[in-house]
């Protein structure tokens, strides 16, 4: 299966490489990582890893303002796309069809090809334009992740968060992954 996995310009480029790492270990995963400008800078800011050590745990990259990539076109076959973190922008550019780069591209190509898609929307507080986006996409089946703690799981490090959430994007696509503690009763 091929997954897009995007990092967008919103605190957070952790839950995206995370994601990428775990994914590298799936030998029948091909991840193709979409990077934006500002992701690029929140990267160096808050996280230990440069951008060319994230891009290296994709199998492809791809350039944000190469709209001519088969990621273009829904005639090359993916499974879907993660985007984690999702900024404000982003998100906006996706539920209003505004394809400014290959990420908003990609993401238009998933909901007209009806893929799988999970956002990682990272902004507090939300906002009604926020909410009304998120609304909107999810009525398209869009799958919303927002960033929060499973208290459920008794974390007990920033890792521990990270895993959570990057786990429930995960079984979003049916990958197995023992990244967090499940729900026993």
């Amino acid at each position: 299966m091929r997954l897009i996995v995007a990092i967008t310009g919103s605190s957070g480029a952790i839950l995206g490489i995370k994601t990428l790492e775990v994914l590298k270990d799936y030998k029948d995963i091909e991840t193709h990582l979409l990077v934006s400008r500002s992701a690029e800078k929140i990267i160096t800011l808050e996280t230990s890893y440069s951008v060319e050590d994230a891009k290296k745990l994709a199998d492809i990259c791809y350039d944000i303002d190469a709209l001519d990539a088969p990621l273009s076109s829904g005639s090359y076959t993916t499974g879907g796309i993660l985007i984690m973190p999702c900024s404000g922008k982003t998100l906006a550019g996706i539920a209003n069809g505004f394809s400014a780069n290959l990420i908003l591209r990609a993401a238009e190509v998933t909901l007209k090809e009806r893929r799988k898609m999970v956002l990682a929307v990272r902004e507090s507080p939300l906002n009604a334009i926020h909410l009304e986006n998120m609304l909107k996409l999810a009525r398209l089946g869009v799958v919303i992740i927002p960033p929060v703690l499973g208290f459920y799981t008794s974390p007990k490090s920033l890792e521990d968060i990270v895993n959570y959430i990057v786990g429930k994007a995960l079984d979003q696509f049916g990958i197995e992954h023992d990244l967090f503690k499940r729900w026993r009763s």
